[in-house]
């Protein structure tokens, strides 16, 4: 077996050992955490503070710009290698995209409702007492679980921490406000936020792996 392919072993193995970790976790907040936090923001009338409500506007913008960042990288290519930074950029889109796709089937898989009714009536924990899981079940009033925006922003955030360690200070006090507003707007679950920040993260981790940011 060749470095690379160990490499390859021991990532999937944290991989896996992450993933027990994190089903633990969502059960734990299924039980006991995830009502009883929704109806306190619901109750102390949290989620009418706007700077949550602005908190969440970047991780959707981001995405919306990705897919023109990534064609002015590959026109810049034509002048010569990239930029570390640069190279960084492009394989954190690459990330945020893939992460917030792969998001969207697991919305289908699990279907689960929302903590609050938002658009079209959906029925939500709040709204109409709908609470639970319901699988392969399609459309936007059950894709609570995971969480969108936790995913693009773990999964733009974590190629940036791997490759360059010196900003996660910077990507911490960016990330943990716009996470925790997720919950106090009552958009998502407390383990919504759990699985997606921890499946973005993967995703960025795999990403960044395969393009060797960590060695260069």
């Amino acid at each position: 077996m060749t470095m690379h392919e160990q490499e390859y072993c021991s990532l999937l193995r944290r991989t896996l050992i992450t993933t027990a970790l994190c089903i633990v976790t969502v059960l734990v907040c299924y039980f006991w955490i995830d009502r009883p936090v929704a109806f306190f923001v619901y109750r102390h009338h949290i989620n009418t503070i706007q700077v949550f409500r602005w908190l969440t506007y970047p991780p959707p913008e981001v995405q919306n710009w990705s897919a023109l960042v990534l064609t002015i990288l590959m026109v810049r290519r034509a002048w010569g290698p990239f930029l570390r930074w640069q190279k960084v950029l492009l394989v954190a889109c690459l990330s945020l995209i893939v992460a917030d796709d792969f998001r969207f089937s697991l919305g289908d898989v699990f279907g689960r409702y929302w903590p609050e009714t938002w658009t079209h009536d959906n029925p939500s924990l709040i709204g109409t007492g709908t609470y639970g899981f319901h699988p392969f079940q399609r459309g936007d009033d059950i894709g609570s679980f995971p969480s969108g925006h936790a995913c693009r922003i773990l999964g733009f955030a974590t190629v940036w921490v791997i490759a360059m360690p010196h900003n996660r200070i910077i990507a911490t006090v960016l990330c943990v406000p716009m996470l925790v507003s997720l919950v106090a707007m009552n958009y998502h679950f407390v383990s919504d936020v759990i699985v997606d920040s921890v499946l973005g993260g993967m995703v960025a981790t795999y990403a960044a792996h395969l393009a060797r940011l960590e060695l260069t």
